[in-house]
């Protein structure tokens, strides 16, 4: 299917590795301009070499997206180049199990900073652009916590549960103005964390996505790939779910106990 997304920009943060990668080399496949940011230099231009190397007309900038100068910098220098912005993907933050006890005040502010208010200042930031588009989309990366949230999961289940609301919210708000917002709740899908584990603990990467697979059950009995999950990104940032808004996909391989 033509997803209509040749010539099109847009913004990916934690578009080093991983999920982030997986969705800019999808994007750059369709045509698109893409804008990558992260805080890993090293991964992030090995990245962007490689699109690249694929054809791929590609910005980076090294930024930590819960420092607002650096949010606002990678914005204005996609807009600066490519004079619009059509899409954003905000796909910034990692979660780690810990018990609700041991989450001190300075945990809960740097999980909200990086799940929670790294996608409001950069949804922020590039909607003069998409407004000046005509519209876009905006596809907020969340986790299935955010529907779901188990035990041990604070204080990300919260700042995805708060990213949900997030996306309604604006999904309404800038509708009118042709502008949809979707999220996208992953489970485990294959990534450069799983690879660096892997790594650390001389176990096959194979085996061990063979082991996450059975330990959490999943119906569809594999872990997922990160081009399925780049897959539905792309989607949602196209022509194609014109009428798709305010909808939060799980794309889990049936894991989550809830739809």
């Amino acid at each position: 299917m033509e997803l209509e997304l040749s010539g099109k920009v847009v913004l990916v943060t934690g578009g080093s590795d991983g999920i982030g990668a997986a969705v800019a080399r999808r994007l750059v496949r369709e045509g698109a301009r893409v804008a990558l940011c992260a805080r890993n230099a090293e991964r992030l231009e090995a990245t962007a070499s490689a699109l690249r190397e694929a054809g791929g007309e590609v910005l980076t900038a090294v930024a930590d997206v819960t420092q607002a100068a650096q949010v606002d910098a990678f914005v204005d220098a996609a807009g600066a180049r490519w004079g619009r912005v059509d899409g954003l993907v905000n796909n910034a933050g990692a979660s780690a199990a810990r018990p609700f006890a041991e989450v001190d005040d300075a945990a809960w502010e740097a999980d909200l900073q990086l799940k929670l208010f790294a996608a409001v200042r950069t949804s922020r930031r590039v909607l003069p652009l998409l407004r000046a588009a005509g519209g876009g989309s905006i596809v907020n990366v969340l986790a299935l916590a955010a529907k779901a949230p188990g035990a041990r999961s604070a204080p990300s289940s919260v700042s995805r549960a708060a990213g949900m609301a997030l996306t309604k919210t604006l999904s309404k708000e800038l509708g009118p103005e042709g502008i949809r917002v979707n999220a996208v709740l992953p489970g485990l899908i294959e990534s450069g964390q799983w690879e660096r584990r892997a790594n650390s603990t001389g176990q096959p990467l194979e085996a061990l996505y063979t082991q996450l697979a059975k330990g959490a059950d999943i119906p569809l009995g594999r872990v997922g790939k990160a081009e399925e999950f780049a897959d539905v990104v792309a989607f949602l940032l196209s022509p194609r779910s014109g009428y798709v808004s305010g909808v939060a996909l799980n794309v889990d391989g049936g894991l989550s106990p809830v739809v």
